[in-house]
């Protein structure tokens, strides 16, 4: 297992820096300098990523950006220390800013969107992912199956079109049993989610009226199931009953998504801090120490569902825990 020293190296503010480099927000910028914006400065930048996993064609579809005050995220940190951090990573001290990264795969012809996005369920910078198909040439209409990591609404919301239909009219939805279980069939209580009871309410109703339109032919999967040749699940409860992480494999290329083991590499992965919706803390740490053990000895390339666009790179093990770096730009 490769071990390199914290002190070494200065990774934090490398990844807050990638994050600011590939956004969605249109700049309002450039007409108040004086010079006309350029017809490509008003489509704003790339929402969609494309790689390689050995012959899987594999792209990066953005679905916006959600967020919220970084203790959430980092429920164990202290105040001071945390402030700190984020100042040193150049990022705002009162905000923390998380993307939407769902990932298409075309594996044997077929089409496999993992994670559906968060759609309008948490905020109004979400429900990009429409947009982002739609530039590779694509629409709702050519995915064929959707794997959910687990059941909260940033990673089902998209499933639920305007007009409370499915969103997706072919594609087969699969989702962990327990999550459903937990979410959908059963009232859940929220308590420990470190948020105001409006919004637990607000959280819990998203989630049953996104899945509402799919209960009818929705596939359970047990995490550790492999959903077809080349993609494996990987149980990773803790954050919800039932979460799952995937594995992409072809030859000997492999990616590891971690789902919401960690939100932002700056708090949960540079800095050992907690995520503070995790249902189950001390079995979401289990999950995610072994996870984050076995993409570091292995040097798996890892994407993260919540990690600066496109959220592709790779972790370290350090004297300390770990460490976070980037995937380099391919064009």
């Amino acid at each position: 297992m490769l071990t390199i020293n914290r002190r070494k190296i200065m990774l934090t503010a490398l990844a807050g820096a990638t994050g600011t480099s590939f956004g969605l927000i249109h700049s309002g910028a450039a007409g108040a300098q004086g010079a006309a914006p350029s017809p490509a400065a008003l489509v704003g930048n790339a929402g969609h990523y494309r790689f390689q996993v050995g012959d899987i064609a594999a792209t990066v579809l953005s679905d916006g950006l959600i967020g919220g005050p970084p203790s959430v995220y980092a429920g164990d940190a202290p105040e001071a220390e945390l402030e700190e951090v984020l100042r040193r990573a150049f990022l705002p001290t009162d905000h923390m800013t998380l993307n939407l990264n769902t990932l298409l795969l075309e594996i044997g012809g077929r089409r496999i969107l993992l994670e559906a996005g968060a759609g309008g369920t948490m905020g109004p910078n979400g429900g990009r992912l429409f947009d982002n198909l739609a530039a590779i040439g694509l629409s709702a209409d050519d995915i064929d199956t959707i794997v959910i990591s687990h059941t909260h609404p940033d990673h089902v919301g998209n499933l639920r079109n305007a007009d409370g239909g499915r969103a997706f009219p072919r594609a087969t939805v699969m989702v962990p049993r327990a999550d459903w279980a937990f979410f959908v069939e059963g009232e859940p209580d929220l308590s420990y989610m470190p948020v105001p009871e409006e919004f637990r309410q607000r959280f819990a109703a998203n989630i049953k009226a996104s899945v509402e339109p799919v209960s009818n032919g929705i596939e359970f999967y047990e995490a550790g199931d492999e959903i077809l040749p080349g993609l494996t699940t990987i149980a990773a409860a803790g954050h919800t009953p039932g979460m799952a992480t995937f594995l992409v494999h072809s030859g000997h290329d492999q990616l590891l998504l971690t789902a919401d083991l960690a939100y932002h590499p700056v708090v949960n992965i540079d800095r050992p801090w907690r995520p503070g919706p995790d249902r189950d803390q001390e079995a979401a740490e289990a999950s995610r120490r072994r996870i984050f053990d076995q993409a570091a000895s292995e040097q798996k390339l890892v994407l993260g569902f919540h990690y600066p666009f496109p959220g592709l790179g790779r972790i370290l093990r350090t004297d300390t825990g770990y460490a976070w770096v980037p995937a380099g730009w391919q064009f």
